[in-house]
């Protein structure tokens, strides 16, 4: 069953976003990075499970306000990269800081009631669709295992952003889930239908970083109690996922509380495209080599960077559940864990 939104359904005065817009949250922070352009902003409330289940996946006034779901931060500076995390991820040669300039970000992943309001405008074919196919986490049986490597991904023919697991699987309901299984093309496409674009690496990790500095930036996202902050791999990479976290998949946007820059799921959950090629050492650990299930003979297009890990990324593999974390992606090629949110830059 295909998902459907009509265009009325997307208005503000759906149910869904009425009840978004009527309980939003007003946001008066003053916070380094986070300045007073957010003052008196209606958002969503998100930051635990009843509220991202509630969520309908449309920021409130969508449709009416261009910055409909986002925050602003003021251009800084900030240490891109880390030396605690693997050797891509060094910071620049010579020290110093990497300056941005301010812009306007999603509070949120973009969701699948988003992606799909755009699709219902625009007539948008996503290239999942149009290639037949897309790459798709399944938890592997002990004899796959054995049977080939990487035998938690598989080319599944008729998978897409519509069908996230194939035919005979949609997205009914679940508006309120990071839109996955898109392509750069269909991110900027997406971006580009609102006006905006996508962050860069440097603008994604400063924003993911939130002001933050120090070793606690490199550590598996806990609190006080040791409970995971983000929705993550626990257990044994790739046949046992505990969900300490609650969620053993790909969860709601905004179960988790935000970042100081008021900014959801920046780690964890879907990784992020960003708009930058992929360039400098890479530190294998096949867990984002999805092109080595695609069908034989397909292109692999352009690497590009994508950030902030996702729900595959455990304690024992990927650990890359943090804002320096980097990993390459093929730009053409979709993929179950992956995902995007939009920025817009300010006028120089």
């Amino acid at each position: 069953m295909r998902y459907r939104l009509t265009l009325a359904a997307l208005a503000v005065t759906a149910f869904a976003v009425a009840f978004a817009a009527s309980s939003a949250s007003t946001l008066t922070s003053s916070a380094d990075g986070f300045d007073s352009l957010n003052r008196g902003r209606p958002l969503a409330p998100l930051g635990n499970e009843r509220q991202c289940e509630r969520y309908s996946g449309l920021p409130a006034n969508w449709g009416s306000d261009r910055k409909a779901g986002m925050v602003h931060l003021q251009g800084g500076s900030f240490v891109f990269g880390s030396t605690a995390g693997y050797p891509d991820e060094r910071p620049v040669p010579g020290g110093g800081k990497t300056r941005v300039a301010g812009f306007w970000i999603d509070q949120t992943d973009v969701t699948v009631a988003q992606f799909a309001a755009f699709v219902e405008a625009t007539h948008y074919v996503s290239e999942a669709e149009q290639q037949g196919g897309a790459a798709v986490f399944r938890v592997p049986t002990a004899e796959q295992m054995n049977a080939r490597d990487l035998a938690w991904w598989s080319w599944v023919p008729g998978a897409s952003w519509r069908h996230p697991q194939g035919p005979g699987s949609d997205v009914d309901g679940r508006g309120n889930l990071p839109v996955t299984l898109v392509t750069l093309r269909d991110a900027l496409a997406y971006a580009h239908w609102l006006g905006r674009d996508l962050p860069t690496e440097a603008e994604w990790e400063y924003a993911g970083k939130a002001g933050r500095e120090g070793a606690d930036l490199d550590t598996a996202p806990t609190d006080a109690n040791g409970k995971p902050t983000a929705n993550y791999w626990q257990g044994v990479f790739p046949v046992l996922n505990t969900a300490e976290d609650g969620h053993a998949g790909l969860a709601p946007v905004g179960c988790y509380a935000a970042n100081a820059f008021r900014l959801y799921d920046m780690i964890g959950n879907a990784w992020e495209w960003t708009r930058d090629a992929y360039t400098g050492p890479h530190q294998p650990h096949t867990n984002g080599d999805t092109a080595a299930v695609a069908p034989a003979g397909r292109r692999h297009d352009t690497l590009m960077v994508i950030k902030g890990g996702s729900f595959l990324c455990a304690r024992d593999y990927c650990v890359r559940y943090r804002a320096s974390s980097r990993e390459q992606q093929e730009a053409d090629l979709a993929a179950s864990h992956i995902g995007f949110r939009t920025i817009l830059r300010d006028a120089s």
